[in-house]
């Protein structure tokens, strides 16, 4: 059974059941209040012979008192002591045959001929001075043809009433069911075509649904873009992997065509084979570490001194490459981070300073508005503006043979960018033909501004 159509009987089943519940609860409540209408005039009758009586001399004949105060369509009983009926007059021929029974209640309610009938008894000294109970009974005809009437009239009422409950349940079928039945339409549609489709969202709704519809956009949107990035990482690590195994595959074929008779090629393709397989190693090992870096992983978090790490780090370089690193600003911050995760950011950085500047390299540390401020200064060539938005990009290169002569292979930045995302932080560049390069990294001094 599809989803509208339980919906549709679900919502239709309930607002009956509510219906029929609210009409047969009023008209119990009309025909109680009836019923005790009946009885408080009987009562009120009943009280009035009961003074008659009281009054009443020993030569006037009772019955005719007790005819006096006769309900219409009834009848007035007297029990004696030993419940045997001492007189008796009725209205309504045949009722003297009826048996009264009377439970605890004020009154109770019996059928006779197809029509209630009410009764009540009160107790009262009879004419001769003995106790005896008076039994009044009446046929409540006019109660039963109003209380027929209301019942075709709430029988009515509920069966006009379903009329727009069974529109409005189809409606509201239709409204909860078709996003779900465009969304199903729409993955199916995705399915087969290979495609990313999206679902049309009216611009007025706001409701549950709408966010649902919002969602699943939102997600085929990533998911294309997420495709579209895979795509482009394929074909630019191909790209690049293509020119070392190109490299050594000539050198590989050039030894194997002379072999090592001459020693001056054959070193020259050895160097070459060597430098172009470790510049492979270096690129596999950061198309991995970019690919990890996707998984988002846990990152433990803790305050640590700032200028210890940027110092070991500063040292670490200086004992690798042999050149002179400053550190200036505030030295004595401390930040909520990852130490390892910093420190390999700062490798990368100084790293990719060093490398297309020959001067030295300013390390400089501030606290800014609970943040605090790391940059990497070089004073290098510099890069035109023009080319900083895509620096971060995967193996984007400005100058494809100088990057490739400084063994750079176009990941680092990327790699150093989802670093800092993952560290709750923010990297921006500056830079200026001729007098150098600064990357700029702002990451959070305390706890409270990570939102993990």
């Amino acid at each position: 059974m599809k989803l509208k159509t339980k919906i549709h009987l679900f919502s239709t089943a309930l607002m009956l059941i509510v219906i029929v519940f609210m009409t047969v609860f009023i008209y119990q409540l009309f025909e109680r209040m009836a019923y005790d209408t009946e009885y408080n005039q009987l009562s009120k009758r009943s009280e009035e012979l009961i003074a008659a009586l009281a009054k009443a001399d020993e030569l006037i004949d009772p019955n005719t008192i007790l005819r006096a105060y006769m309900p219409p369509n009834g009848s007035i009983r007297v029990i004696g002591s030993d419940n045997r009926v001492l007189t008796q007059v009725q209205s309504a021929e045949g009722i003297e045959q009826v048996t009264i029974e009377h439970g605890g209640n004020a009154y109770t309610i019996q059928e006779w001929n197809g029509i209630p009938l009410l009764s009540t008894a009160v107790p009262t000294i009879w004419v001769d001075g003995s106790i005896v109970q008076l039994q009044f009974s009446q046929m409540l005809e006019d109660v039963q043809q109003n209380m027929e009437q209301l019942r075709l009239i709430l029988i009515g009422v509920t069966v006009f009433s379903m009329l727009p409950i069974l529109a409005s349940s189809v409606a509201l079928g239709k409204l909860v069911t078709k996003p779900i039945d465009s969304l199903i339409l729409t993955m199916s549609k995705s399915r087969k075509s290979g495609t990313y489709e999206t679902i049309d969202i009216e611009h007025n709704r706001k409701d549950e649904l709408a966010t649902l519809s919002l969602t699943f956009n939102e997600m085929m949107e990533q998911l294309e873009q997420n495709f579209v990035k895979q795509e482009q990482f394929v074909s630019n690590a191909s790209h690049e992997l293509k020119t070392p195994l190109t490299v050594i595959e000539s050198y590989a074929s050039l030894l194997n065509r002379r072999g090592f008779d001459n020693k001056e090629v054959s070193n020259e393709a050895i160097k070459a084979i060597l430098m172009e397989s470790s510049r492979m190693r270096v690129m596999i090992e950061q198309m991995l570490q970019a690919a990890k870096y996707r998984e988002n992983g846990d990152i433990q978090f803790v305050y640590v001194s700032i200028q210890k790490i940027v110092e070991e780090t500063l040292s670490q370089m200086k004992q690798a490459y042999n050149r002179k690193f400053q550190l200036t600003g505030d030295l004595s911050v401390d930040a909520y981070t990852n130490e390892a995760k910093l420190k390999q950011l700062l490798f990368i950085l100084l790293d990719n300073a060093r490398k297309y500047s020959e001067h030295e390299i300013i390390v400089s540390i501030q606290e800014e508005n609970n943040y605090v401020t790391i940059s990497v200064q070089d004073f290098g060539e510099g890069i035109d503006v023009k080319y900083l938005p895509y620096l971060f990009e995967r193996f984007y290169r400005i100058d494809e043979g100088r990057s490739r002569k400084m063994g750079g292979t176009g990941l680092g930045l990327a790699i150093a960018k989802e670093i800092v995302v993952s560290l709750h932080g923010e990297i921006k560049i500056e830079s200026e033909r001729g007098i150098g390069t600064s990357f700029i990294i702002h990451l959070p001094k305390s706890d409270n501004l990570i939102n993990f």
